[in-house]
């Protein structure tokens, strides 16, 4: 009976912390270059503004 409770435990404890994983992407040297500038791009489609932000910063970077 523990072992369920236990495990009934860790799947709500899991699902809250996969849904806190999603938003904006960052600016990094992966976010910033090839498959990873692509993804970042199509996840920001929707607001003009923090894709302009975003590319702004990978241009920081790449100075």
């Amino acid at each position: 009976m523990n072992f369920r409770k236990y495990s009934i435990a860790c799947m709500v404890g899991l699902c809250f912390s996969l849904v806190g994983c999603g938003g904006a992407p960052e600016a990094s040297l992966v976010n910033c270059a090839g498959k990873g500038l692509e993804s970042s791009l199509a996840d920001l489609k929707d607001n003009e503004v923090a894709r302009q932000a975003f590319l702004d910063q990978c241009d920081a970077l790449k100075k």
